[in-house]
């Protein structure tokens, strides 16, 4: 009985030990979804007022593979973003929708004005209802849909070069093939 006193705290200290070094060189930025191979959630976005784009819906995501990005104007990793999600967009040619997370119409429309519209369709979540149906930890995620609506892929925080040449390049071709 003495011993195992004295084992037991080895014998979790081991284990997590274990558990840390399984977990070292894992990449925190890969945040594997609930919803990976399932259909997108079901959701309706009103455009965002005075923009010339249209909002969307859960429908307008089936038909061709597309880009889900989740962004707001105060959000500054979004920023640094927006010019990879615009080369995206023309190396690819994928249909692209933004989903704007929680923000003003007008700080939306001079965000776009001032650093270019890649979207297809953007819908305003003024509510934040449709990130949460996403499983949105924080802006920007961006999610990959095939052709029949089925998330195949989420990136949490920012793209980087490295993430879209490695990553989401390959998956759009697979999907596009």
């Amino acid at each position: 009985m003495r011993y195992l006193f004295f084992a037991l705290p080895l014998l979790l200290l081991v284990g997590l030990v274990g558990v840390f070094a399984f977990s070292i060189d894992r990449d925190a930025s890969l945040v594997r979804s609930v919803l990976i191979d399932r259909p997108a959630p079901d959701f309706t976005l009103a455009a965002v007022e005075g923009l010339d784009v249209p909002g969307f819906d859960t429908d307008a995501l089936s038909g061709a593979p597309s880009i889900v990005n989740v962004f707001a104007s105060w959000c500054i990793p979004c920023r640094d973003e927006h010019p990879l999600l615009e080369q995206l967009k023309a190396q690819t040619g994928i249909r692209m929708f933004g989903i704007n997370h929680s923000d003003a119409p007008e700080n939306a429309r001079a965000f776009l004005a001032e650093l270019g519209n890649p979207y297809d369709a953007i819908g305003a979540d003024r509510d934040r209802r449709a990130s949460i149906d996403w499983g949105v930890y924080g802006v920007p995620e961006t999610f990959l849909v095939d052709s029949e609506g089925v998330i195949v892929y989420k990136h949490v925080g920012p793209l980087t070069p490295a993430a879209i040449e490695a990553e989401l390049k390959p998956a759009i071709e697979r999907l596009q093939s």
